[in-house]
């Protein structure tokens, strides 16, 4: 048999709700279709709910206190051993499509940190025109840092949008240098839905794919959609596809937060006052008001899944091409995406320092005809961190000892019932102040705050929806106790092994 292709393709910041197989308010028939003829995980976690950190997870297969990009605004070395290069070296076409964000939006020569991800080098198109990798191990390389019509517009997106006729592409997002009294757009898009980044990554996706097999080479093609990350903005018809009096934002029940940590508290304030855990002058995300309008939230709802279904509309054409060209009985897909997002559970908005259901677990889809058993649902736990490995493992190379993940294979070929017994997520903002870990077992999740005494305990079985934090109940002091010991021993279990011993000294 030859070797299989792999192609990873995930969307940014998707709630794991959002499949139409389990949830009747949203159209995706392009992934309801890989969840029939593969294997839906519903219980996958990212092992940080932030992009950065998140993403150079799944490239290296490392959680971020040993890979290095802790947070956003810190970069990714580009030194650090990737899955891309083991693919590369072993005849594999490599290529990385859409959305990358290894690097910040500001460069630091002095202090180590040079970025090709900030501006005025974003618009640099003469730059972009001449590099296309050789980066993190991806022989070839398009990428967009934007999302919705933010500033951070150009690399190869902005590219493709000139040979596409729109020379005048910078009308269509906002103002670099930025401009304070600018008018921010709102839900609808006036870029036409064609020349959309979300089209651009199935299209170039699709040329990376066609490249492969005129070349006669296996791929590992990561294909990286950037939406439904916020701004809520998209061109129509998908801006108005979904009415949003038809949907059913989460909520906050009474009370539920008074034994919370206090910064959960803190967002149902008008002003809060969070200065106790600014100890950088970068903003932490989601410390602020998340008070909003029941109106804009539906709304906002509405056109966050109208961003969905226009990128599962493109991503059908990536499907069909793999069927166009035969090779889809040879090829391992896997969709998942970086992280949660909240619409209103809890009475949360996008994202931050809250490690609920909402933000940590995963749409994850895996499908390989033949291989991994069609139209399954999946209760194992998985973590991003295994997709490296799971990849090297499906097309039979060696999975290097600096990797952390586990390889998930026997699992997702329903010959294994599970690979792992805990999952962990980390999450930094700042060095001290906003530092959490989370430890999830089967039933549980316990996190924990560094230097302080407040946490989260909650029993996944009999409070699914985390609205009954048990770190402070009596009754439960035992099983604390039990699973703080556990997450330590996770602790040391996730510690990587480079070589194996040999000799007994």
């Amino acid at each position: 048999m030859s070797k299989p292709n792999i192609l990873l393709i995930t969307s940014d910041q998707q709630h794991w709700t959002t499949l139409g197989v389990i949830n009747p308010k949203i159209s995706t028939p392009n992934l309801d279709r890989l969840c029939r003829e593969g294997t839906r995980f519903s219980r996958a976690y990212c092992n940080s709910p932030v992009c950065s950190p998140s993403r150079s997870t799944i490239i290296t297969g490392m959680y971020p206190a040993w890979h290095g990009c802790w947070t956003i605004g810190v970069k990714l070395a580009e030194d650090v051993p990737t899955v891309g290069t083991e693919f590369s070296k072993a005849g594999y076409s490599t290529a990385l499509i859409g959305k990358a964000h290894f690097q910040p939006l500001a460069s630091d020569p002095e202090g180590g940190q040079t970025s090709l991800e900030c501006q005025p080098t974003l618009r640099d198109l003469d730059f972009w025109r001449g590099f296309c990798g050789p980066w993190y191990g991806f022989d070839h390389i398009e990428v967009c840092r934007n999302h919705a019509d933010e500033y951070h517009a150009g690399q190869h997106y902005a590219i493709w949008l000139e040979e596409h006729g729109l020379s005048n592409w910078r009308d269509y997002y906002q103002e670099w240098p930025p401009n304070p009294a600018a008018t921010a757009r709102e839900y609808t898009w006036d870029l036409p839905q064609e020349l959309h980044y979300t089209a651009w990554t199935a299209e170039r996706s699709v040329a990376a794919i066609d490249k492969s097999v005129q070349e006669g080479k296996p791929f590992f093609l990561w294909s990286s959609f950037h939406d439904p990350h916020p701004p809520y903005l998209v061109p129509e018809p998908w801006a108005s596809m979904y009415d949003p009096a038809d949907m059913e934002p989460g909520t906050l029940t009474p009370g539920e937060l008074d034994l919370m940590p206090p910064h959960f508290a803190l967002t149902q304030e008008v002003s809060p006052d969070y200065s106790a855990w600014k100890e950088t002058r970068f903003a932490n995300h989601g410390f602020h008001t998340h008070l909003i309008s029941d109106d804009k939230l539906r709304k906002n709802m509405a056109v966050y899944y109208g961003m969905i279904s226009f990128m599962d509309e493109q991503i059908g054409r990536i499907l069909n091409r793999l069927d166009e060209l035969g090779i889809a009985e040879n090829t391992l897909v896997v969709f998942s995406t970086d992280h949660g997002h909240f619409l209103g559970q809890h009475g949360l908005n996008a994202k931050g320092a809250f490690h609920y259901e909402d933000l940590l677990k995963l749409p994850f889809i895996a499908r390989w005809p033949g291989q991994i058993p069609a139209n399954v649902e999946n209760q194992s736990l998985q973590s991003l961190i295994d997709l490296a490995p799971t990849f090297l493992t499906a097309a039979g190379l060696a999975v290097p000892g600096v990797m952390q993940g586990i390889s998930q294979l026997n699992v997702w070929k329903g010959v294994q019932q599970s690979a792992r017994d805990v999952a962990v997520t980390e999450f930094r903002h700042q060095p001290t102040t906003v530092h959490l870990r989370s430890y999830i077992d089967s039933r549980y999740k316990l996190t924990v705050y560094r230097g302080h005494d407040y946490g989260e305990l909650f029993d996944l079985q009999t409070d699914p929806d985390e609205r009954h934090n048990l770190w402070n109940s009596p009754d439960h002091v035992a099983l604390k106790a039990q699973l703080l010991q556990n997450s330590l021993n996770a602790e040391m279990v996730r510690e990587p092994m480079r070589y194996s011993r040999i000799a007994g000294a």
